[in-house]
């Protein structure tokens, strides 16, 4: 990317094209008034032939007055016309220029709250810790033009119109936000340089909390201030060094240093800022290019703050002293050096109240919990530390989690790498729905058989882990797929004794969660909320709605757990990186799957044929029994249909089960071949246990002309109906059920849909309208109603044999029928000795020298004008017939019977010699020859 360019947008804003109405069209000129000018002079005409008096004809001056008059005004409207159109288009043109820039304000103002440089961070306190650059490793190298979502659509070449759409595309004055990860060097003065990456520092200390990273400086002249840094002190998981140019570079993750012009720079850089001039600087992060405006900090300045976030740190380390502190989850008690069992109950601390730390059991408090809270409440990361926390204490032993986000975000993708999660189930499709009701009905019935089997009523006498499953947003998932709504109020019912716990998060509970769900629901918490009625209907008081709405007071929280008689206000803490990596460490064997994971897009053969004997098709998809396993077509079938769009992998599932099969024959796409394979299998069926695949079928006969498809097609529909009898098995593909696909289709006991670009397309292939699955992978099928991955084999062999000789004259006189101008052929035999003569050329063309060679040419009308001499090349003498002639073939020849197919455009031609078969051979050298 140039620095002209700017780079594709790095945020999410109203993406709705804005449109410019047309520009006024050149008005047309005003007709003259000939009807209203006539009128007066015929008028004035009348009166003067019926009264004489010449005082009548001055009437007839009225009508030229009427037409000057009548332009006139008519030039005068279109002025004015245009002057309002002019005025409209203008207005227009304002509103969208307002538009684009209210846009791009927006656009800004969303970028600078997910990338705050230093000025932003201490701006709004409530972000230090919690930026969205955290999670993403970028720091602000400044504000410069970035690619804008603002698009402005128009209908003319007016260049204010087209300056305003091309404005809109870039997004001027933003922040650059650029990855860190593979170090920095900024290039300048000494005292800008080391300012301008003092400010970049200091951006990774304000939005990773301690534990997170850990920064050093190998640069003395530096150390003052990162050292009084709390990230200084903590060992965290990724280390940032500011190194000394000119030195080795130090052991850590990440390093920075600032570099004079013209030193040579060290090598996997990932940032170079060159500072070009007073607050400006030319960024370079591979190809990207950018020009920027750069943040600068001076090293007092960067002391002072370094201070405020240690005093941060100890204060939030110190308890709820202060609620508008952060908590970081570090800071509670630490887990129990043996990891507790959980038979009786999950207590686990998740914040601070009245300066202590503050437990909730989710068994003992629950079984089930209810989380509300508005957008910016916190509701997310309550969630991510009660699990991290859950997690650190607790074995997989004795819980694991199935975590659904319904919010369209990431929230839970951080824990998705802890042992204890089984699945993290994001925004749901209809087909994936269906499997996640499965998947959790299997669940409840596996627990149900342990639980009969031990003759136990409850979870805690058996040797079973907890479940927990955590919803975020339920609302959203009760909408999208209320076909789940009953499966979790069956679990809120049962899950006490089954040992599964539902921690269901909203933004309102009135209205989204049913009361009898509600009901079994008794650990309630409420962090900020928008209606008092929702606070009193969750914690029992009305105080949810009083808590302040400002940054700093996002986590705070009332919490009523099942023995409480009122609500507990919390301070809740933060997990970070660190505490959900500790929570991973010695956590125990791996749960047992709780939500069954997709088919995976790609399936080896040699991975099922070991743990499947038989004829194995691919990998099926059993939610309901939460299993995987390999597919088998039975050893007695008479074959399958596979039906699916371009690239659905319908070859690739011929040759899967053609690698299984010793006796097999492969009719292929090539006509030629496909026509010698279909003739030999209706005249001698192959014997008993052989199978026989047509690949394409219903592309067969359009590859044929009428009378080979024709033929071709009623060979198929004879080798599929008698399949049976025969004792053999056909497997074919076909695109669609057209042509003889339509009419074999019901012929074959099995039938195996694979993807098709439309719904339409997957109903007429014989799938259900609701299996169909946008975007599937290749070889992702349904066979009688079970979703199957097809399985790859290694490569078979299913290419054309050779079959096409070269044909060369014998010895004597032969004939060759062409098309005129066809020379290729004639002088290649010339080189080889043989002579060459025109059918029509000679008195006696069949004379030839003893052990010559001799051949006649001529095209069709030239060898039927010599019948005599036709007939005796096709009795005693050998005749070829070029493919491009084939349709005076009988008249040429008289034969009734159709010979191989041929198809012209590879040089191929029919040899009809002493009465025998005809044979396909070639005249002209190709690849198959």
């Amino acid at each position: 990317m140039s620095a002209g360019s700017p780079p594709p947008p790095l945020h999410t804003a109203d993406a709705s094209t804005l449109s410019l109405p047309p520009r006024p069209g050149a008005p047309a000129r005003p007709p003259v008034p000939w009807l209203a000018s006539a009128v007066p002079v015929v008028g004035a005409l009348g009166f003067w032939a019926l009264t004489g008096s010449v005082f009548a004809l001055w009437f007839a001056v009225l009508g030229p007055l009427i037409a000057v008059a009548g332009i006139a005004d008519g030039v005068r409207a279109t002025r004015r016309a245009r002057r309002a159109a002019e005025r409209e288009a203008a207005e227009a043109l304002a509103r969208v220029r307002a538009d684009v820039e209210r846009r791009h304000d927006a656009e800004r103002e969303t970028l600078r709250t997910r990338h705050p440089d230093v000025a932003g961070h201490l701006a709004r306190p409530d972000r230090i810790w919690r930026s969205g650059s955290a999670g993403e490793g970028r720091v602000v190298v400044g504000t410069g033009d970035l690619a804008s979502v603002t698009r402005v659509s128009t209908s003319g070449s007016h260049p204010d119109d087209l300056h305003v759409a091309q404005a809109a595309r870039t997004l001027t004055g933003a922040p650059v936000a650029l990855p860190l990860a593979g170090g920095c060097v900024v290039v300048g003065p000494e005292v800008a340089a080391r300012a301008v990456l003092r400010a970049l520092l200091l951006q990774v200390a304000l939005a990773h909390p301690p534990g997170e990273v850990e920064i050093a400086a190998s640069d003395g002249a530096e150390a003052e201030w990162i050292d009084a840094l709390p990230h200084a002190a903590r060992t965290g998981a990724r280390r940032i060094v500011w190194a000394r140019a000119g030195f080795p570079p130090p052991e850590a993750d990440v390093v920075v240093l600032c570099a004079h012009p013209g030193d040579p720079l060290p090598p996997g850089r990932a940032l170079l800022m060159t500072l070009t001039g007073p607050g400006t600087a030319r960024v370079e992060a591979g190809a990207d290019v950018h020009e920027v405006d750069v943040e600068a900090v001076g090293r007092a300045q960067a002391a002072l703050i370094a201070g405020e976030l240690t005093a941060r740190y100890a204060a939030a380390g110190a308890g709820a002293a202060d609620e508008n502190r952060i908590v970081p989850l570090a800071t509670l008690p630490a887990p129990a050096p043996a990891r507790e069992p959980s038979r009786a109950g999950l207590p686990v601390a998740i914040g601070v109240a009245g300066g202590a730390p503050y437990s909730i059991d989710l068994v003992r408090d629950g079984p089930h919990a209810v989380v509300v809270g508005m957008t910016g409440a916190g509701k997310s990361e309550l969630l991510v530390t009660w699990v991290t926390a859950l997690c650190a204490r607790y074995s997989t032993a004795d819980v694991s989690f199935l975590l659904a986000d319904f919010k369209g975000g990431t929230a839970f993708e951080p824990l998705a790498t802890l042992p204890h999660v089984t699945g993290v189930i994001t925004d749901l499709d209809a087909g994936s729905a269906g499997r996640a009701i499965d998947s959790l009905r299997a669940e409840v019935r596996h627990r149900e058989s342990i639980l009969a089997r031990a003759g136990e009523r409850d979870i805690a006498a058996v040797d079973l882990p907890r479940l927990v499953v955590v919803v975020d947003e339920f609302a959203a998932l009760r909408d999208a797929h209320p076909d789940l709504e009953p499966l979790f109020a069956d679990l809120a019912a049962r899950g006490r004794a089954l040992g599964i716990h539902l921690v269901l998060g909203t933004q309102r509970a009135a209205g989204v969660i049913r009361d009898g769900l509600l009901a079994n629901c008794a650990l309630r918490i409420s962090l900020r909320v928008a209606d008092a009625h929702d606070s009193t209907a969750v914690v029992g008081t009305p105080d949810a709605a009083a808590l302040p709405g400002e940054p700093a007071a996002r986590g705070l929280a009332l919490i009523r757990r099942g023995t409480d008689t009122r609500a507990t206000r919390v301070r809740v803490a933060l997990a970070g990186a660190e505490d959900i990596a500790d929570a991973a460490r010695g956590a125990g064997p791996a749960p047992r799957a709780t939500w069954l994971p997709e088919l995976p897009s790609r399936v080896g053969l040699d991975d099922l044929r070991s743990a499947a004997p038989g004829i194995v098709l691919g990998l099926g998809d059993q939610p309901a029994r939460q299993r995987q396993d390999p597919v088998l077509l039975p050893p007695d079938g008479r074959g399958l249909l596979v039906v699916g769009g371009p690239g659905a992998g319908k070859t690739t599932t011929l040759r899967t089960i053609a690698a299984q099969v010793p006796a097999r024959v492969w009719v292929g796409s090539d006509p030629e071949h496909a026509w010698d394979a279909l003739s030999a299998l209706a005249l001698e069926p192959p014997p008993p246990g052989t199978a026989v695949f047509l690949d394409d079928v219903d592309a067969v006969a359009g590859r044929l002309p009428d009378e080979y498809g024709r033929a071709a097609a009623d060979a198929i529909e004879r080798l599929v109906r008698d399949a049976g009898a025969l004792g053999i098995r056909v497997f074919a593909t076909a695109q669609r059920l057209t042509g003889i696909a339509g009419r074999i289709a019901e012929l074959f006991p099995r039938r195996l849909v694979l993807p098709t670009p439309s719904r339409a397309e997957h109903i007429a292939a014989g799938g259900q309208a609701a299996g169909f699955v946008p975007h599937s992978p290749p070889g992702r099928g349904v066979l009688d109603g079970l979703v199957v991955q097809v399985a790859v084999a290694p490569a078979v062999d299913s290419r054309v044999p050779p079959g096409v000789a070269l044909w060369q004259p014998p010895e004597g006189v032969s004939g060759f029928v062409t098309r005129r101008g066809v020379t290729e052929p004639l002088e290649r035999w010339e080189r080889t000795g043989v002579r060459v003569r025109a059918v029509d050329a000679a008195d006696d063309p069949t004379a030839a020298e003893p052990g010559g060679r001799v051949v006649l040419v001529g095209d069709p009308d030239q060898w039927m004008a010599r019948p005599r001499l036709l007939e005796r090349m096709r009795s005693g003498s050998v005749l070829v017939v070029d493919a491009a002639c084939g349709r005076d073939l009988r008249l040429l020849t008289g034969e009734r019977d159709l010979p191989p197919y041929a198809k012209p455009q590879r040089g191929r031609a029919w040899e009809f010699a002493g009465g025998r078969p005809p044979r396909r051979v070639a005249v002209t050298p190709t690849a198959d020859t």
